[in-house]
């Protein structure tokens, strides 16, 4: 057991959890909590941890036979985990490899394109939306927040481990590259002239979701084949980003249901 946060491995959880970089240079990211642990494919798990209290738990012990783990003082897990009140479980996980042109190449996907999204809970909240919409794939810019922020993986609840994700460097080049590869793009804009349940989207086809402040760059609508929009009621002007993509991201599987 490990009782001291001095300890090496300690050191490692808390920098990963702290730095995109070190998670970047290991390629891990941490899962923490029994949903997220025990959602995360076996394969990708690399380390298991566990606090004293939670051994306590009969229920807790029996769903760890079979596995390897080390254990935590309840103080270092605290100190270990992201979270104020930590649910005495976390893992290491790798981060997932994903092929970008097989998914690409699928007839009738649809995608989001992410300019610059800054909020972690947003990014989360867009792949859980995502994968129960039945969305292919999600492509965000080089300037986005990193996916393995502990708050974005907690906010993905488990869809993380399931919704492909990609992260172009250069995003205007991936844009122009899906184009020829037959995905038809549309920009959420204000300056829309269709409204979003118009146009067809049972064929290949993006959203263009920008930055929650900013919106999209212009650089980014310019390479849009359709602005839409969402009508709004009242005096707002926009809507949350999180909000906004899930509607459209709706509105593919409802077409697509008929």
């Amino acid at each position: 057991m490990i009782t001291s946060t001095s300890n090496p491995r300690i050191k490692n959880l808390v920098l990963l959890g702290k730095k995109a970089k070190a998670r970047k240079e290991q390629g891990v990211f941490l899962a923490e909590g029994r949903k997220m642990t025990e959602e995360a494919p076996k394969e990708w798990i690399r380390e298991l941890y566990v606090s004293e209290s939670y051994l306590l738990e009969k229920e807790n012990a029996k769903r760890l036979r079979g596995m390897e783990y080390e254990v935590l003082s309840d103080h270092v897990m605290k100190a270990a985990a992201d979270t104020q009140t930590p649910q005495g479980i976390l893992a290491v996980v790798s981060m997932p490899r994903w092929d970008f042109s097989g998914f690409t190449e699928k007839n009738g996907g649809s995608y989001l394109f992410l300019e610059d999204i800054q909020d972690p809970g947003n990014l989360g909240t867009m792949l859980r939306s995502g994968e129960a919409a039945g969305i292919t794939a999600v492509i965000a810019s080089g300037g986005t927040v990193d996916l393995y922020n502990p708050k974005t993986i907690r906010s993905t609840m488990g869809s993380i481990y399931r919704v492909p994700f990609f992260v172009a460097e250069d995003f205007k080049k991936t844009l122009i590259n899906v184009k020829e590869r037959g995905i038809k793009l549309y920009a959420a804009h204000l300056k829309g002239d269709r409204l979003y349940d118009e146009p067809d989207y049972r064929q290949k086809c993006g959203f263009l979701i920008g930055n929650e402040g900013k919106g999209l760059t212009e650089e980014t609508v310019g390479l849009a084949d359709e602005y839409i929009k969402i009508p709004m009621e009242g005096n707002v002007e926009s809507l949350n980003a999180a909000i906004a993509a899930s509607i459209l991201m709706y509105e593919v599987n409802r077409q697509k249901r008929r």
